[in-house]
């Protein structure tokens, strides 16, 4: 079986960017399946993108290529890559930090620069085209490489992992009834921020579902939020429109209100400038 293609990007459907970049992959190969991840990533947040590929991959049927697309130095001598983890996926994606989270977590195996002479787009009036290569290059060389027309060895020369570009990770401090972590994503639909706490690492802490939790927030060193909250399974557990922390889809503690947005409420953002730090 071929393997699907996973898009994401931070084009949004707001134009015609995401329907060229399909139109360019069936046309390369008419079989070739293609599945949408989300076109709403915040633009030029490699962060983010890292984030996303590293929170859906392991749900799809290992050989899936995921082609990841926020590519705020397009048409620059910025990398254009293909990657190959350690747990059997294959990423097609500008080499600027949005592989941090997938390398962090599941290791990369290989990765190729791809060779533009030969896995770009011709031939279409679009040659010297340099802002768009979600279409030109990781689309057409994403569905050759789908397809079987070339190899990942044909992709381009290998370089060294340990040479992709990375973000900074900061681990989560664990100690008696007390950790310390960030804010690495947030639930943007329903306003949920996500932390790098394992719940693994929390219980072994000392904390247990049904504590009621002092939480600090901290952004650039300063403090903006203090509240007592409740720590618990699911958002059902605490009353809407109060705050709560809980166990979320990736086994992170999270902060949540229920039926409500806890970060337009409290305007919490996510980065390793937002710390978190919890005691009992």
């Amino acid at each position: 079986m071929k393997p699907i293609l996973v898009y994401q990007t931070d084009f949004t459907y707001k134009e015609g960017a995401v329907c060229a970049m399909y139109g360019v992959v069936k046309s390369v190969d008419r079989e070739l399946e293609i599945i949408d991840g989300s076109h709403e990533i915040p633009k030029f947040d490699t962060w983010s993108a890292s984030y996303r590929l590293y929170q859906s991959m392991p749900f799809w049927p290992q050989g899936t290529v995921f082609v990841s697309v926020v590519d705020p130095g397009v048409g620059t001598n910025r990398r254009a890559c293909v990657a190959r983890t350690s747990n059997g996926y294959f990423i097609v994606t500008p080499d600027n930090g949005s592989l941090t989270h997938v390398k962090t977590v599941f290791g990369i195996d290989e990765v190729r620069e791809i060779d533009e002479t030969i896995n770009r787009l011709r031939g279409m009036g679009t040659d010297d085209v340099s802002v768009f290569h979600g279409r030109d290059l990781f689309s057409y060389c994403a569905a050759r490489f789908a397809s079987g027309k070339i190899t990942f060895e044909e992709i381009g020369p290998a370089y060294n992992p340990d040479e992709i570009v990375m973000h900074p990770i900061d681990e989560p401090v664990f100690d008696v009834e007390h950790a310390r972590g960030i804010f690495e994503i947030n639930d943007p639909n329903f306003g949920n921020i996500w932390t790098n706490l394992p719940l693994k690492s929390f219980l072994n802490a000392g904390f247990k579902f049904g504590d009621c939790l002092q939480v600090t927030i901290f952004h650039q060193g300063k403090q903006v939020f203090a509240q007592r909250l409740l720590f618990e399974k699911s958002f059902g557990y605490a009353k809407p429109g109060e705050a709560m922390l809980y166990n979320n889809e990736l086994m992170r503690v999270s902060i949540a209100i229920n039926q409500g947005s806890f970060v337009e409420q409290f305007g919490i953002g996510y980065g390793p400038e937002w710390e978190i730090d919890i005691k009992k």
